[in-house]
C-alpha cells in the first residue's frame, strides 16, 4: 500500500502530491514500482495535528480519487484505491467517485462510519488508536501490548459485526504510532503475525513513524529503517504493509517472500533471480 498524501501538513510527504498532476505522477510511480493499494489521505493525523472540516477534506480527496483513476492500472481494477479518513461523509464522498477501500483509523468507532462501509459493502481497514490525531501528551500503560491490541480490535470487529459488516472484508491494523511508546511501535511490528488470530489480513502501517527515532534515525532519515521494518514485518506475517516509498519497500517484500519459500513453491529460482 502506497501513500498519497494530499494533505499540507502531513509528516512525512506534506504537500508533495497537493496539485492533481503531482498526485498522477505519483500514482504512476507506484504503479511502476509495484504498488497494489493507493491510500489517498485528506487529513493529517501526526501528533498534534488540526482537525480538517468536513467539505475542506472531501475537496481535496474527490478530485484526486477522481484524477487518479485516469492511471491504466488503477482504472482497470489491477490496483486498488483507498481513503484514509475518520469521517463518514468523506468517506461515502470517497465511494462515491470510485474508492474501493475505507481505512479508519479510529476503528470504526462511528455508527455513521459502520453504516457507510455495510452500505457500501467494501473492504475496510480497523486501525487500533486512542486518540486520532494522536495526542502527544498522552501515555497509556500496557501489561502486554500485543495482547491489549488484539482484544481492543476484537470488540471493534464485535461492532462491525453487528453492523453487519461482512468479516471477509475487514483488515485489522495494531495502530503502530498511536498511543504507543516506541518500544510498544517494535513489539507489534515484531509480534503482528499474532494479529491473524482475529482471522482478518494484517497491515503494518510504521513507515517513517516515531519509533525509529529510538534507533538513532531523524524524521529525514528513516527511509533505510523503514524498509528494515518492512521486510521483518512481511517475515513475521503482515499481509500488506503501508509505506510513503513504494519501490524501495516492494523489494524488501519480494525478499522476505523468498526467504519464506515463495521461489521453492513451483518457480524458478534462476527466474526468480533474472
Amino acid at each position: 500500500m502506497g501513500v498519497l498524501n494530499v494533505t499540507p501538513d502531513s509528516f512525512h510527504d506534506g504537500g508533495r502530491h497537493a496539485d492533481l498532476d503531482d498526485a498522477v505522477a505519483g500514482v504512476e510511480r507506484m504503479v511502476e514500482a509495484g504498488v497494489d493499494i493507493v491510500d489517498v489521505g485528506g487529513e493529517s493525523t501526526r501528533p498534534g495535528a488540526e482537525p480538517v472540516p468536513v467539505d475542506e477534506e472531501i475537496d481535496r480527496v474527490v478530485p484526486t480519487i477522481e484524477a487518479i483513476g485516469s492511471v491504466p492500472a488503477v482504472e482497470s481494477g489491477d490496483v486498488l484505491v483507498s481513503v484514509d479518513t475518520r469521517k463518514p461523509a468523506v468517506a461515502e464522498a470517497a465511494l462515491d467517485v470510485g474508492a474501493d477501500i475505507i481505512n479508519d483509523v479510529t476503528g470504526l468507532e462511528s455508527p455513521e462510519m459502520r453504516a457507510v462501509v455495510a452500505d457500501a459493502d467494501c473492504p475496510v481497514i480497523v486501525m487500533h488508536s486512542l486518540d486520532a490525531p494522536v495526542d502527544p501528551d498522552a501515555d497509556p500503560e500496557y501489561d502486554d501490548v500485543v495482547a491489549a491490541v488484539v482484544d481492543s480490535l476484537r470488540e471493534r470487529l464485535a461492532l462491525a459485526d453487528t453492523a453487519g459488516i461482512d468479516r471477509d472484508h475487514v483488515i485489522v491494523d495494531p495502530g503502530i504510532g498511536f498511543g504507543k511508546s516506541p518500544a510498544e511501535d517494535f513489539e507489534l511490528l515484531a509480534r503482528c503475525g499474532e494479529f491473524a488470530a482475529l482471522g482478518c489480513p494484517v497491515l503494518a502501517g510504521h513507515s517513517h513513524k516515531s519509533l525509529y527515532g529510538a534507533v538513532g534515525r531523524d524524521a529525514d532519515d528513516r527511509e533505510h529503517a523503514t524498509v528494515a521494518g518492512t521486510a521483518l514485518a512481511a517475515d513475521r506475517g503482515a499481509d500488506i504493509v503501508r509505506v510513503h516509498d513504494v519501490a524501495e519497500n516492494r523489494a524488501a517484500v519480494d525478499v522476505a517472500a523468498a526467504v519464506g519459500g515463495s521461489l521453492r513453491d513451483g518457480d524458478d529460482p534462476a527466474e526468480g533471480a533474472e
